[in-house]
């Protein structure tokens, strides 16, 4: 999980998604198709950072868990890691990702996380240029994550974090899981690709994942 501006450099390209948007998982395929390599094809690689036994903090494992569904029957592309089964937490980070690196050479990562920020924020997918810094929300000091980042603002940041994560809603974590999972999809189903157009961009104080 992370909060404010730090974990990005503001000349980091990022954009702002709502969930309910009626075409949110196409704007996220975007987005992301965007966001990757051209010219050179290199092993795509999706972290979904978090566990289960956290309402907020499962957001990443449920994109994994979800992503992981939709292809288990097909050839994709993209390499998932961090599902409900078999989640990346603080405990195993470090491990996980040495393990990533040994299997896939000079991977693009694309780290994905929950976020707590402003009131007016919650609900909104960000996706960006630059890794991810889970724990910055709740003060761990844990490696950064990725290429590019895809995180979920699941509830409001400011005071006692570690409640606020436990009370939040999965019905809001799951809706969005479900948006970037589908977004991602949609992405694999089209890469390689060279992006037709440049999306626009934010510059504003990034939100800390948890």
């Amino acid at each position: 999980m992370n909060l404010n501006s730090s974990l990005f450099n503001n000349k980091n390209r990022m954009s702002r998604i709502l969930h309910e948007d009626t075409d949110a998982s196409k704007q996220i395929s975007q987005e992301l198709i965007n966001l990757l390599p051209t010219g050179k094809l290199q092993p795509i690689v999706i972290v979904c950072i978090g566990t289960d036994r956290s309402t907020g903090d499962s957001l990443g494992p449920l994109v994994g868990t979800l992503l992981s569904e939709k292809t288990e029957n097909s050839s994709s592309s993209f390499h998932v890691y961090g599902t409900l089964d078999d989640p990346i937490h603080a405990m195993n980070l470090q491990e996980k990702l040495n393990e990533i690196k040994k299997l896939h050479t000079n991977p693009f990562i694309i780290g994905i996380d929950a976020c707590l920020g402003k009131m007016k924020s919650v609900g909104i997918v960000q996706i960006g240029q630059g890794p991810v810094k889970p724990g910055a929300g709740v003060n761990k000091d844990l490696p950064s994550v990725g290429n590019a980042h895809i995180t979920g603002i699941v509830n409001v940041s400011g005071f006692m974090e570690f409640m606020v994560l436990q009370n939040t809603r999965l019905n809001l974590v799951l809706k969005m899981a479900k948006i970037i999972a589908e977004g991602i999809y949609e992405a694999q189903s089209l890469y390689p690709a060279n992006p037709a157009i440049t999306p626009f961009t934010w510059s504003f104080k990034q939100e800390k994942t948890l």
